[in-house]
């Protein structure tokens, strides 16, 4: 009869220890907040201006392309701005969202485009990992690195 006790207890204890270092409320509602997000980044990677990418990508920005490059929000920007790199068109599949916290969310995908790359016609496949930080009420997009497929 002890030992019975003994490991009611200690599964109470346990159950309890777990439900105390989960976050409060639920992290799923937040998943397609992110999505959202990173289906506006999508577009203002097509059609890049200034406001839409800025209320995007936060100032701490650090964007690993597949060839090594690192930008940072400002690279990132007038690279597109300016075309040196230009996205004519961008898929996205195989996308997943996992909300880690309130305020941290890692998304993963495939990324397909014709991109024009200062000037040259091109073609991508990526695959894309992004980390995702809620900033001031938005999700903005923290660090990205993509690696060829």
């Amino acid at each position: 009869m002890f030992l019975k006790k003994f490991f009611l207890i200690a599964a109470s204890a346990a159950l309890f220890s777990a439900c105390s270092m989960m976050p409060a409320g639920s992290a799923a509602p937040a998943a397609p907040e992110v999505a959202a997000a990173a289906e506006r980044l999508r577009i203002a990677m097509i059609d890049p201006t200034p406001a839409a990418l800025g209320a995007l990508v936060s100032d701490d920005l650090s964007y690993g392309h597949s060839g090594g490059k690192v930008d940072t929000k400002a690279s990132f920007i007038s690279d597109l701005l300016d075309g040196k790199s230009d996205f004519v068109s961008i898929a996205i599949t195989e996308q997943t969202v996992k909300v880690v916290d309130a305020n941290t969310a890692i998304v993963r995908h495939t990324l397909t485009a014709d991109t024009n790359d200062s000037g040259k016609p091109g073609k991508v496949a990526l695959k894309i990992l992004g980390v995702w930080q809620k900033q001031g009420g938005s999700w903005k997009l923290l660090a990205r690195q993509a690696v060829r497929i």
